[in-house]
């Protein structure tokens, strides 16, 4: 599928089977295929224990299938890690599933008493978890790549208590030009927003802004798109 594919992403804990079995899937192609990190499967002990987070593909209210994953677990009493952040490729360029995943999974966390989140980010990321309100610990390298070790700032993750339905995001929508009555192209409601659509708030999401009203509501909500691969 594509990313004009589904009219909303749903974003919550993998609850079911077929999606945990997505999710590796995903991950395969991502960390093995692509990236080459790990030869033939990226799946390790933690596993047994992590939970599994997925970004889905929604049409008509019915989820489709995994376009992306992370996975959370506890290290320590309160120590919590995040790790095998994946986005498939056709849906990269939206610029929001990879911070949507980031944001459930330390504010889920968060929810279950995490006090410190951290997560060993591959370093071409480094400046989008910077974004995100994460801080910089160390460098160091993993399986031939250089990593840098990151700590989330809590503060900026609100607990989240219902990880199992999660929350949903609008698929972006781009409006095509139209023209004015001097026969002039003009990029009508073409602004990018965020907006609620179901649970937690989430950037990312285009938006008509047609009013001053609006303009003046959804005014300092804009945030940088993720762009690349996660």
């Amino acid at each position: 599928m594509t990313d004009s594919s589904y009219s909303d992403y749903t974003i919550k804990w993998a609850t079911l089977p077929w999606e945990v079995e997505q999710a590796h899937a995903l991950r395969r192609r991502v960390f093995c295929e692509e990236q080459g990190i790990f030869a033939e499967d990226d799946t390790d002990t933690v596993d047994e224990y992590a939970r599994v987070l997925v970004a889905l593909g929604n049409n008509g209210g019915w989820h489709q299938e995994v376009v992306g994953t992370v996975r959370i677990h506890q290290e320590a009493l309160d120590l919590w890690y995040g790790s095998r952040l994946a986005v498939a490729a056709p849906f990269r360029r939206q610029g929001q599933l990879g911070r949507a995943l980031i944001k459930l999974a330390v504010s889920s966390a968060h929810a279950l008493g995490c006090t410190c989140f951290m997560a060993t980010v591959q370093k071409q990321n480094e400046a989008l978890f910077q974004q995100l309100n994460w801080q910089t610990k160390d460098y160091k390298t993993l399986f031939g790549h250089s990593h840098a070790v990151m700590e989330a700032e809590l503060a900026a993750y609100p607990p989240c208590y219902t990880p199992n339905s999660g929350y949903v995001l609008r698929a972006p929508q781009i409006a095509k030009p139209t023209k004015n009555w001097f026969g002039e192209n003009e990029a009508a409601n073409d602004h990018t927003s965020c907006e609620f659509i179901s649970g937690a708030y989430v950037p990312g999401a285009l938006i008509a802004q047609q009013t001053i009203n609006q303009q003046a509501m959804y005014q300092g909500s804009v945030s940088k798109r993720f762009k690349g691969a996660v």
